[in-house]
């Protein structure tokens, strides 16, 4: 049955960004089996791209690479791989076999419609039908939707689709693009929607495009993907969409078969990567923002939610729709480095502290398992007890020492009547004007850059002792980090520094950072442990 709505399962194609294509052969094999069979119209099986083709990833180099992953009865599923505009020498895209590609989709940035289609001319000449997907739609004005029509009807091609690339549309948004190109296009023209769930959007989008094209004579194409499966915050899942149109548009999509997809093939991916909704991709939505942007402050910087949307708001729109690593350094750095005159503060630490030991109590999970070691400790040696970016309330403290707003703020609400009570060492970081009770230092002061997780609060306490001259420091709950995020904490409920789970390679780095100061401190200060700890070497 020729039928007015397709869904398209782009899981080989998006999920790619996932796992660096790197599906394995059997999964590539079966997920695109398990779309034929479950009738999905039009299979993405990948990218292709200037490079060889290595057996078991959803990257090809011609079409004839995906010969191997291809079933001998290929039903009536349509067959497809996406190109980048910029990032593909059609020139070595052989002639069309009809063995393996059916067609090719393009992808262009806003405003770079003219050059894609152009690309899109040179492979329809090569006998491949070709799809369009105009990415970042959102941008378009009005008029340069109609020009984007109008350069798509010159090409005739298969479709047109309209991309949610940052997942930033609302129903306005797209009731204002479909309502142009659905009057611009050409009738024969399909119109696709590829959406993106960075404000959890994704499948309602799906259905109300589905809807608003619902009395129109136009066919159209939505895209999904297995379980969501997608750069970022993912995709449209394909099976609600697929779902929802056996519901409202009597398809006979084969459910069954795309539960087997996700019970043979998507368990081991949903299990080792993280793709998905989440906080800061939402922000990314928000501001209209390239997903590479968020990634990058996720990985170097851990970057807590309320400072990501500051630092994502100081870029102007235009940087926000690219990625530049530099430009996204400084602005993290501008934000972190908030300066403020600190010489006096240092001047009346340096002078409470002097000739006094000091007790770290860090967040670990040993400061509540051995408090009778650090109550013993405390009683015979009378230190001056500084709570590390962390309130545990099992102990009175002299000071709390805190370098991220979101523990400040943690300690505030969950421990008013003390943390009022408490003198506390703050990090410019969090602020630049003090509260009572509060003195403020220099982010730049206390970190070194080199680590990606360089702003541990031990770490940092440790550098400002050094600059205080104490010259003996005691640490209890510093144990380093277990694989369960609540195995590793006193107090279960506190906010996590580490939304990865990279907990080896976060010890790792801490110890490096540890033994980098204990080197160039040597002589200077000496460090005792009170509770076990991994760091303790």
């Amino acid at each position: 049955m020729d039928r007015k709505i397709e869904l398209l399962d782009c899981t080989l194609r998006d999920g790619a960004y996932i796992v660096n294509a790197h599906f394995g052969t059997p999964a590539i094999t079966g997920i695109i089996k398990k779309m034929r069979d479950a009738n999905i119209e039009v299979i993405e099986c990948g990218w292709l791209k200037d490079t060889e083709h290595q057996e078991g990833t959803s990257f090809y180099h011609v079409p004839a690479d995906l010969e191997r992953y291809l079933p001998q009865n290929r039903g009536r599923a349509s067959y497809v791989a996406m190109i980048d505009w910029d990032r593909y020498n059609v020139d070595a895209l052989p002639a069309y076999d009809g063995r393996t590609l059916d067609a090719i989709r393009v992808v262009f940035p806003c405003n770079r419609h003219k050059e894609g289609i152009e690309v899109g001319r040179k492979i329809a000449g090569k006998g491949y039908r070709v799809y369009y997907q105009a990415a970042n739609t959102l941008a378009y004005s009005d008029e340069e939707l109609h020009a984007l029509a109008t350069e798509a009807n010159a090409a005739s091609p298969v479709a047109l689709s309209i991309v949610d690339t940052f997942g930033a549309m609302y129903q306005e948004d797209l009731e204002r693009i479909v309502g142009i190109l659905d009057r611009e296009l050409d009738p024969k023209i399909r119109l696709g929607f590829h959406s993106h769930n960075n404000q959890q959007l994704s499948f309602a989008l799906t259905m109300h495009f589905v809807e608003l094209l619902q009395d129109s004579a136009r066919r159209c194409i939505v895209d999904a993907s297995l379980c969501g499966m997608g750069r970022g915050a993912g995709n449209a899942t394909t099976e609600l969409v697929a779902n929802y149109l056996n519901r409202t548009a009597h398809h006979n999509y084969d459910m069954n078969q795309i539960m087997d997809a996700i019970d043979m093939y998507m368990g081991y991916f949903q299990e080792n990567y993280t793709w998905g909704y989440s906080t800061p991709y939402f922000i990314a939505g928000m501001y209209g923002c390239h997903v590479n942007n968020i990634a990058y402050l996720q990985k170097n910087h851990r970057t807590n939610a309320q400072d990501m949307r500051n630092i994502i708001e100081s870029l102007t729109p235009e940087e926000r729709t690219h990625y530049d690593y530099d430009l996204l350094e400084e602005k993290y750095i501008e934000n972190q480095n908030r300066i403020v005159d600190d010489e006096q503060t240092l001047e009346v630490l340096s002078r409470e502290m002097e000739g006094r030991p000091i007790l770290l109590i860090a967040p670990g999970k040993s400061g509540q398992t051995q408090t009778d070691r650090v109550k013993q400790y405390i009683a015979e040696h009378k230190p001056i007890v500084i709570g590390v970016n962390a309130i545990n309330p099992l102990y009175e403290f002299d000071y709390l020492f805190m370098i991220g707003v979101v523990r400040y703020n943690y300690a505030k609400e969950v421990y008013p009547d003390q943390f009022r009570e408490t003198k506390k060492i703050l990090l410019s970081s969090i602020k630049t004007k003090p509260d009572d009770n509060e003195v403020i230092v220099n982010f730049n002061r206390v970190v070194k850059r080199g680590w990606t997780y360089f702003d541990n609060a031990v770490i940092d306490l440790l550098r400002l002792l050094d600059k205080l001259q104490v010259g003996h420091v005691a640490l209890a709950g510093f144990d380093g980090f277990k694989h369960k995020y609540n195995e590793s904490y006193a107090d279960q409920s506190l906010p996590t520094l580490n939304p990865d789970n990279q907990w080896d390679m976060l010890n790792e780095e801490i110890m490096d950072m540890f033994q980098d100061f204990k080197v160039s401190t040597k002589g200077t200060m000496d460090i005792e442990f009170v509770t076990e700890s991994i760091f303790d070497r």
